[in-house]
């Protein structure tokens, strides 16, 4: 209570119980049995965040400064990234990361009409950034196991104009990132990450979001963990780091690290509206850091709760692995388990909307993985784009894929619930 006199804190004190004491009465997402309800999502955030939000608001200061800058020095000790800048969203992360590489003032940067190889199996924000930005995304097929960008794909999808490739780790299973790695260095391509649904997972020894020149991860209301909206890049490449400061807030230095260069170079303008860019609005907010700072400490306790719920349906599912397709996880993979994809299998005598329905009416939440194919979506047409070689893959995941929760809240009775569905249906189909 830094800040309050010993009454101010004492009244604080009070505000703080009250608000655990509400959120207890009326924030339940324990698994009932009498009223089954499994959703894709439980808020990873409660009473320490809101109470953390409060504070700062009470404090005035809500727009990026101290609390920013704390919170991405903090996430980049937790997986010794170099960099990190932060913005209001994931998808503004990808937006930022692909301005940056775009930007006049890059150093072997991309240019318009530059191809950037992406997996068609990805989100509608690993693509439009590319066209945003003039380039041009270049769809390939996924391996039908760990549904991550195929290495051999990319190989064979590299033409006159490829210059980049964007990885898509599924759902937080890492891609095959030595393969992909060497592919780059082979080719003079530059990597880019969008781990957004990837938090906490890791190649070898060795975070996602660390192989390549730039990565971007997410803290949407639904992920790992959560700023509410919320994302950051990070990269080891310091002068891009300061290039995205810039482009993030207006295009003036104000956030830079390295101010003197640009106020040696342009003495007669006041530093404080200094303009060196284009730039955009996509700041975070210092409410959003602090609550930031509280999910950081709980992420690992989350992730390996994925990890666990992630194994008991491996098992549980086991027995019907001839009509249904899991996830695998990547050689050399830790996986951080978004979700728990689940192909249908072409010759499983059922689809999906079918088995879909099935788990709805028991209170299982289920929705289909990203956003299916990418380039088989209607707003894709509007822009240049290329495909390469055939997308089998990301249609079947697209026709036949679907995914549920494994997130933090799930406990063993949440666990029987579904595997006891899955059981149900397939009982019902006559496949047990």
């Amino acid at each position: 209570m830094q800040g309050f006199s010993v009454t101010e804190a004492s009244g604080m004190a009070n505000i703080e119980a009250a608000i655990r004491d509400w959120w207890a009465k009326n924030h339940n997402s324990e698994f009932s049995s009498e009223n089954p309800v499994l959703r894709l999502h439980e808020p990873t955030f409660g009473p320490d965040e809101i109470v953390a939000a409060l504070q700062q608001l009470m404090s005035t200061r809500v727009t990026m400064g101290a609390k920013v800058k704390e919170f991405e020095r903090a996430y980049c000790a937790q997986f010794e990234f170099s960099h990190g800048v932060s913005c209001n969203s994931g998808s503004s992360a990808n937006l930022l990361m692909l301005a940056a590489l775009t930007n006049p003032m890059t150093k072997d940067r991309l240019n318009p009409g530059d191809e950037v190889i992406v997996p068609a199996l990805s989100w509608s924000t690993s693509v439009w950034p590319i066209v945003q930005c003039r380039l041009v995304p270049v769809f390939v097929d996924s391996d039908p196991d760990t549904l991550n960008i195929s290495p051999s794909r990319i190989q064979e999808a590299i033409g006159p104009r490829t210059r980049a490739v964007m990885t898509v780790p599924v759902y937080g299973n890492p891609c095959a990132m030595d393969e992909i790695v060497a592919i780059c260095k082979r080719s003079g391509l530059t990597l880019i990450e969008d781990c957004c649904e990837s938090m906490a997972a890791w190649f070898g020894k060795k975070p996602v979001g660390s192989f390549g020149r730039v990565a971007s991860f997410s803290f949407y209301y639904s992920h790992h963990i959560t700023t509410l909206e919320g994302g950051i890049c990070v990269t080891d490449d310091f002068e891009l780091a300061e290039t995205m400061r810039i482009l993030r807030a207006h295009g003036w230095i104000r956030e830079v690290e390295d101010k003197q260069r640009w106020t040696n170079a342009y003495p007669d303008i006041d530093p404080k509206f200094l303009f060196v860019n284009a730039g955009f609005n996509i700041r975070l907010t210092e409410i959003q850091a602090v609550i930031g700072l509280q999910q950081l400490s709980k992420l690992q306790e989350f992730v390996e709760k994925r990890r666990a719920n992630a194994r008991y349906f491996l098992e549980a599912l086991k027995p019907y692995s001839d009509l249904l397709r899991c996830q695998s996880a990547t050689d050399k993979g830790t996986h951080s388990w978004f979700g728990f994809p689940i192909v249908i299998r072409e010759s499983a005598p059922f689809d999906r909307d079918e088995l879909c329905r099935f788990l709805n009416l028991r209170g299982i939440e289920t929705r289909p993985i990203i956003a299916g194919n990418m380039a088989r979506q209607p707003g894709t047409r509007l822009f240049p784009h290329r495909i390469a070689g055939d997308l089998n893959t990301a249609d079947a995941v697209m026709k036949r894929g679907f995914t549920f929760g494994i997130h933090q809240a799930l406990n063993a009775g949440a666990r029987e619930h579904v595997a006891a569905a899955f059981a149900a249906f397939m009982q019902s189909k006559g496949l047990s």
